[in-house]
């Protein structure tokens, strides 16, 4: 069993053959008591061993006990006034507006498998005997409610998912100001908090800060889980490092506001909290009604931050992506966005295509400008009609002509978007998410659509599916390009606006859970202004993210190399575009373009139909080393060996399970005159298997690679004037070494 549970003293024990996971029912108060988490414990009968009390000058929850104080007690979910002064996991008002809770313990229940959280994204088994539920279930008898926590241990992995719902069994109704997924108490704040930020063109670029005390937060208010923050934290020890020491990860499956917080108190007690972000946060629940909080998933793991994202990769590539493609190989794709912008006809797109498929491309994308009177973005969102002067053939016509290439075909859709001047505007604007009698922000020309609305998410779904259904469409790209402002809903009532944020995403999980119920195997990518909403929560509907729209190599680097913290290579949408590059204007080899793309879902942006011969053949080189090595780098170990945020040089590799095949990356961002000698000590290969590298003629230990690792020098000569005549390095280089066993 991965549960035990101590029935005498109401101890409970999550645990496989790595972690611990242990907490109490306090014996008084029927809350619950934190006890441990991390690296696996052997199972007693008792661990009141565990808990910690001492006389404090501070409120008790019972006279005559002054060892009772929640302040001094590390908790569950915690709940605020009641002696416990640090942020809250919960906050609930009724209907007389006091927000005293008091939940307290009346049994649990243990299950084999994973339940499915009902219209929320999540983890999941396959097989019941992959994973163990405990359900805790607490009443307040004054408000009515029930709660319950759920906590799924996965029998193979070291996971640990957590989740709450709230049920009112009472007459009247309560609010939900603050609906946490988990909370965790640690005994200590020698930690650095990791998290992910950054701003559109930059994104998932990692930081790292040690704990302080007061409150240390990423969040985000903006509608969705946005560019600026990812709805992940980790806390590592002050000496892990990628590949040994301890670390916790925090990461929510869901695409909204989030809150990823810790808050470190006077005594040294880190509480992580991880959630809905509770700021213009309302839930209404009526009699008979419930809230069910996103899935929070947690990871330890004793071998460092690489060991954590391993298993982050393999969990949510294997059993948080679903349906068709999960385990496929993605198509190499090309789209025409940064070719053509919105300057394109039906013959310039089957140019492109037809150059596409001699080079052994196997997917064309019309992007952004097919509908409507797109011409650019100040117009036509919401009327998903084609464009007859550009495609006369409409997207039926053009999607047959790009398939009888031999070449599948993709679509850019932006469904949650409305433009003024559209005929879904002038039927109904009152679809559009504003505040009333106040003005109406714009982002990039366009405005939000209400998607907490039932009837809207069926007429976006209505547009769309008259367009996918007449046609011979493989792909979908998903994109969506502002943040919503003035959130208010004229269909809501008064005492539900602080609902509209959540109801909202709720409403896009809705319309994608229909596309794909309605057509399973269209491969979607998820888009948000690139990776504006690149978040687990997406993942379980489109397999990969557009990661961000700068495309440009080096820039990737670090986006790409942040983004692994959390998500498997095959999550990472990366391309090779044109130079100089469209966000920077660097002029990179496409050498280096393509070596950083591969590590990804693959493919190009840029017009093939102007490129010269030499370029041509070199494209369609790397096209067959993709394929070729596709799988691999779908579905092998990722380690990162140089960081870019830190280092000249950058370097991962991909390892097959069997550990028999590995592909490497060295970048060198910059060159250096009459440099020192480098060397990359690889990992996870087999220290006993004997290895070759392509195009060497040495063979080499496992142990050699990774104790002693790939020599960089140049080509040896002893020759003066061969040296000196040799072309030399310049910026922006980069080598890919394929390792296969002898």
């Amino acid at each position: 069993m991965a549960i035990k549970v101590n029935v005498d003293t109401k101890e409970f024990h999550l645990y496989n053959d790595t972690i611990s996971y242990i907490f109490r029912v306090l014996e008084k108060s029927n809350q619950l008591e934190h006890l441990y988490y991390g690296k696996r414990i052997k199972h007693r009968d008792s661990f009141i061993h565990l808990r910690e009390r001492e006389i404090r000058p501070s409120g008790n929850m019972f006279e005559g006990d002054h060892t009772s104080s929640l302040e001094h007690i590390k908790q569950e979910y915690p709940s605020y006034g009641t002696t416990d002064y640090r942020y809250p996991a919960h906050m609930i008002t009724n209907q007389i507006g006091s927000h005293i809770t008091n939940f307290q313990f009346i049994n649990y229940e243990t299950l084999r498998g994973k339940p499915v959280l009902e219209g929320l994204p999540a983890t999941y088994v396959e097989d019941d005997f992959e994973a163990e539920t405990l359900e805790i279930t607490l009443v307040d008898d004054v408000l009515k409610s029930k709660l319950v926590l759920s906590y799924t241990i996965f029998t193979d992995r070291n996971v640990i998912t957590r989740s709450a719902k709230f049920i009112n069994e009472g007459d009247e109704p309560f609010y939900l100001n603050n609906a946490m997924s988990a909370s965790v108490d640690f005994p200590d704040d020698n930690f650095e908090m990791v998290h992910l930020n950054g701003a559109w063109a930059r994104e998932t670029h990692i930081d790292s800060q040690p704990l302080f005390k007061g409150i240390q937060s990423v969040y985000s208010t903006r509608g969705a889980s946005s560019h600026m923050h990812n709805p992940f934290l980790a806390l590592k020890r002050p000496d892990t490092t990628e590949h040994s020491g301890e670390v916790y990860g925090f990461s929510l499956v869901y695409s909204g506001n989030f809150l990823a917080q810790v808050e470190v108190d006077t005594y040294s007690v880190s509480r992580v909290l991880m959630g809905i972000n509770p700021f213009q946060f309302k839930w209404k629940i009526n009699p008979g009604e419930t809230f069910q909080t996103p899935e929070c998933v947690m990871v330890y793991s004793g071998q460092g931050l690489n060991g954590m994202s391993q298993t982050y990769h393999e969990l949510y590539r294997n059993r948080l992506v679903r349906g068709y493609w999960r385990d496929k190989p993605r198509p190499i794709l090309i789209n025409n966005w940064e070719a053509t912008y919105f300057e394109f006809n039906e013959e310039k797109v089957l140019g492109i295509a037809e150059a596409a498929k001699d080079l052994g491309i196997e997917l064309f994308v019309l992007d952004d400008g097919w509908f409507g009177e797109r011409h650019d973005d100040t117009s036509s969102l919401g009327d998903w009609f084609v464009n007859i002067e550009k495609l006369p053939n409409g997207i039926k016509g053009l999607s047959e002509k790009v398939n009888a290439l031999g070449l599948k075909f993709g679509l850019w859709f932006e469904p949650e978007m409305v433009s003024r001047g559209t005929k879904l505007f002038e039927m109904h604007p009152d679809w559009m998410i504003s505040t009333p009698n106040r003005s109406e922000s714009h982002g990039r020309n366009q405005f939000v659509l209400d998607f907490s609305r039932d009837e809207v998410v069926d007429y976006v779904f209505k547009m769309m599916d008259d367009i996918i259904s007449t046609s011979k469409i493989s792909y979908i790209k998903w994109d969506m390009n502002r943040y919503i402002t003035e959130a208010y809903s004229t269909s809501l009532d008064v005492d539900q606006q602080g609902e509209v944020f959540h109801r909202y995403i709720l409403g896009v999980y809705k319309l994608y859970e229909r596309l794909i119920e309605k057509y399973p195997k269209i491969l979607f990518e998820s888009c948000a202004g690139g990776g504006g909403r690149f978040d687990p929560g997406l993942l379980f509907y489109a397999p990969q993210t557009w990661a961000s729209d700068d495309t440009d190599a080096i820039e990737r680097l670090k986006i790409q190399y942040g983004a692994s913290m959390l998500y498997p290579l095959s999550s990472i949408g990366s391309h090779v575009s044109a130079v100089p590059n469209h966000q920077v204007g660097r002029m990179t080899p496409i050498e280096t373009r393509a070596n950083v793309a591969y590590f990804g879902t693959f493919g190009y942006e840029l017009d093939i139909t102007k490129l010269c011969d030499e370029e041509k053949r070199v494209i369609k080189e790397q096209v067959t080393f993709f394929k070729e090595h596709r799988d691999l780098i779908r579905s092998g170990d990722f380690y990162r060996l140089l960081s870019p945020f830190n280092s000249n040089e950058v370097s991962w590799m991909v390892v097959s399970r069997d550990k028999k095949q590995a592909i490497v990356a060295y970048y060198k961002v910059l060159a250096k005159p009459n440099d020192k000698y480098y060397r990359i000590k690889l990992k996870g290969l087999d220290p006993e298997k004997l290895y070759e590298i392509k195009r060497g003629s040495t063979s080499y230990y496992g142990d050699e690679l990774m104790n002693i690792g790939i020599i960089l020098a140049g080509d040896y000569t002893d020759r003066a004037s061969e040296y000196w005549s040799r072309p030399h390095p310049h910026d922006y280089q980069s080598k890919i070494f394929v390792i296969t066993e002898v």
